[in-house]
């Protein structure tokens, strides 16, 4: 078991008895990880702040099955632009939390730890935009696999064309020879996630009203059917957007 350097970020954590901690990582190196820090609760010289959720880190990490031993962390940034603005608190929690629950352990995925990097980098410039919070779910869901198809029928393969597709349960989306219920799902919706898959950068896309409440629907179920929990921070992310909207 040797000692390794790792770009991480801290998607959550929770203390261990009087003086420990246990931080789920999400590496560039390995992916998804569970440290134990030995004395973080109290030790100010190797870890202070750093274990803070949110906080982007270099780390030292002895890595084995189960919980690896973290060793020290030094802070690449706390993004105190997020952490000043209760609203991106809120959406960067979501997507740590997001990326914590649907990702396997040990698996390497520098796509995503490139696609959380951008979001919360946006959130910390100011940004605060829910286009961007479905641009950030929708690419997710495609980089682990769980993409709803946006073009045709996912039982047929009719191409959706200008009639848009209906929303089943479990996030699927079917043509209206498949499928007599459901709610509809507009091509301008579509077409608009789509373009979310083409762009790599936020804040250079912004979906109308009708298209972020379907778009919305349909992303919503998709991440309830892969999630294997409900998520903790989601009544947090719907009541600083209902007091945006107010």
């Amino acid at each position: 078991m040797h000692l390794e350097q790792l770009q991480a970020f801290v998607l959550s954590n929770s203390d261990y008895g009087e003086r420990d901690r246990i931080v789920s990582l999400f590496t560039l190196e390995h992916g998804r990880l569970r440290g134990f820090a030995r004395g973080a609760r109290n030790s100010r010289k190797r870890f202070g702040p750093a274990l803070e959720t949110m906080a982007r880190i270099h780390i030292q990490l002895k890595q084995k099955e189960g919980l690896s031993s973290l060793q020290s962390a030094d802070i690449i940034t706390l993004y105190p632009g997020i952490r000043g603005a209760l609203g991106a608190i809120a959406h960067g929690l979501y997507a740590c939390e997001l990326v914590e629950c649907l990702t396997p352990e040990g698996q390497p995925m520098p796509r995503l730890y490139r696609l959380l990097a951008a979001y919360l980098e946006q959130l910390d410039s100011g940004s605060i935009d829910t286009s961007d919070r479905r641009m950030f779910e929708i690419n997710l869901l495609n980089i682990l696999g769980y993409r709803p198809s946006l073009d045709g029928c996912s039982r047929c393969g009719a191409d959706f064309g200008e009639r848009g597709a209906l929303l089943q349960q479990g996030g699927e989306l079917v043509c209206r020879f498949c499928a007599a219920t459901g709610h509809t799902m507009p091509p301008p919706a579509l077409r608009g996630l789509s373009s979310c898959l083409a762009t790599g950068r936020f804040g250079q896309l912004f979906l109308d009203r009708e298209s972020l409440h379907a778009a919305g629907l349909l992303l919503d179920e998709s991440l309830a059917t892969h999630s294997s929990r409900t998520l903790k921070s989601i009544e947090f992310l719907q009541q600083t957007c209902n007091m945006g909207e107010s």
